[in-house]
């Protein structure tokens, strides 16, 4: 028989009254399992360009479009994980993603040519699934516990990138540099995505699916002396689906901030090692600069989620964060020597910084497990799909004007577009429940409480 958790909005199917004690360790090995192959298969691809393009005979467009199809995929299939995770609930949902990853990127590696695109985009709808769902179990099952695990799993996650980075042309170069390494280059992730699906199963025991927790959607008018997004008896229920977030100025914020700073990353890790090459430096050396910004990706995405999760806001994590991308951007793209090191690094902890900010704000400006599966779906349907102009947008001005100076410009640009987000998505609010000591917003719709009238309780959408 079912039993709900009314605290965490979560219906719980079997095993009954044991519910989701499955053990600490186990679940956070699943979790790590998980996050270390929703990377490391995208990372692996960039530093073998010029390889692809010589040996695959892949021209520099579908260079482009194979940096943007996965940033792409994501921001199409995330809207449809929390739907599924209804359905079939979160965990075999994740544990679906991984079957499907290791079936993509088997596709991928068996016909490069004629499979190279639907292997991809099977592989990226995996990652979706995975990006929209790992924030929303870790927030239901360990809320007590959310930045740090959210810590560990994207340091897992960075962890991942980082070995694709490092690894991809010394196997590639070790395979013979023929297609038979194009094929192993491209489908070697198979591998650990497979040992990931059995690190998973204990999961699969549990069917949750998330249920409302009751709080309604908060009047622009209350009642004098009322908390925030309290409802008053026959209040009808808020719509929390993904489309429900596009009504809240809030979501919008962290959907931006989140796309923003995906564009930014995708772009560089799509194009700078091509840069660096450009540059003198060595394909394999390339690699480990992108690996050792996926590294500074990995420290910063373990630290600050915890940091944020005892600040009053994260406000000012934001702006630092965004303001260590521009001069890590300035110098990877200007500097010359052993000091473009420094900056890698530098925009490496500002990207992993953001991402570590992207995806607490999923479960901080949420009342609860199922908010923060919509607001997650909601962010990175809408954000992967701004993202996804970054590979793009960087290969076209590229090709245009010869250089890197417009591109980096470009990104400065999209920097400072981030910041404002940041600034706005970083405040002390909740869409729809109580917050964590600040305010509580709703919908844009207004309302009254049980006396009617306006009483001048305002939502905080427009601050």
């Amino acid at each position: 028989m079912a039993d709900r958790e009314r605290g965490r909005g979560v219906t719980l199917a079997a095993p009954g009254t044991a519910g989701l004690a499955v053990g600490g360790a186990v679940l956070t090995g699943g979790i790590l399992a998980v996050a270390f192959n929703m990377r490391g298969s995208i990372t692996a691809v960039p530093p073998l360009f010029p390889e692809l393009s010589k040996v695959a005979g892949l021209s520099p467009a579908t260079l482009a479009a194979l940096a943007a199809v996965p940033v792409l995929g994501f921001g199409v299939f995330s809207g449809v994980a929390p739907v599924v995770a209804r359905k079939l609930g979160e965990e075999r949902s994740l544990g679906l993603a991984l079957a499907l990853l290791v079936i993509g990127l088997g596709l991928r590696s068996a016909a490069p040519g004629a499979a190279l695109f639907p292997g991809t985009i099977l592989a990226s709808c995996a990652i979706a699934f995975m990006n929209v769902l790992l924030p929303s179990l870790i927030k239901r099952r360990k809320p007590e516990r959310a930045g740090l695990l959210i810590g560990l799993y994207l340091m897992a996650l960075t962890g991942g990138a980082v070995v694709g980075a490092v690894i991809a042309v010394p196997v590639f170069n070790a395979a013979g540099g023929s297609a038979g390494a194009v094929r192993l280059t491209l489908g070697m992730w198979a591998l650990p995505a497979a040992v990931a699906v059995l690190v998973w199963l204990p999961q699969l025991r549990f069917r949750t699916t998330p249920v409302s927790s009751g709080w309604c959607a908060p009047p622009a008018r209350c009642w004098p002396g009322a908390p925030p997004a309290r409802c008053w008896p026959g209040a009808p229920p808020a719509r929390r689906g993904v489309i429900a977030m596009s009504r809240y100025a809030l979501a919008w914020q962290v959907t931006l901030f989140m796309g923003l700073q995906s564009l930014s990353y995708y772009a560089t890790i799509s194009w700078f090692p091509t840069m660096f090459i450009d540059h003198g430096i060595g394909a394999a050396s390339a690699g480990n600069l992108l690996a050792l910004m996926n590294l500074g990706n990995a420290v910063t995405g373990l630290v600050i989620p915890a940091l944020a999760q005892r600040m009053r806001d994260q406000r000012l994590l934001a702006a630092l964060a965004v303001i260590a991308i521009m001069i890590g951007i300035t110098g990877s793209v200007f500097a010359r020597g052993a000091v473009v090191v420094v900056f890698v690094c530098l925009l490496g902890l500002g990207q992993g910084a953001s991402l570590g900010l992207s995806v607490f704000m999923f479960t901080a400006r949420t009342a609860d497990g199922h908010g923060a599966a919509a607001l997650s779906g909601f962010a990175q349907g809408v954000g992967y799909l701004i993202a996804s102009a970054g590979p793009l947008l960087l290969g076209f001005l590229h090709t245009k004007t010869g250089g890197w100076t417009v591109p980096a410009i470009a990104l400065l640009a999209v920097a400072a577009v981030q910041m404002a987000a940041g600034l706005q998505g970083g405040r002390e609010l909740t869409i729809g429940g109580g917050s964590t000591g600040g305010g509580s917003i709703g919908p844009r719709a207004g309302g009254a409480g049980p006396g009617g009238g306006d009483l001048g309780c305002v939502s905080q959408l427009g601050r």
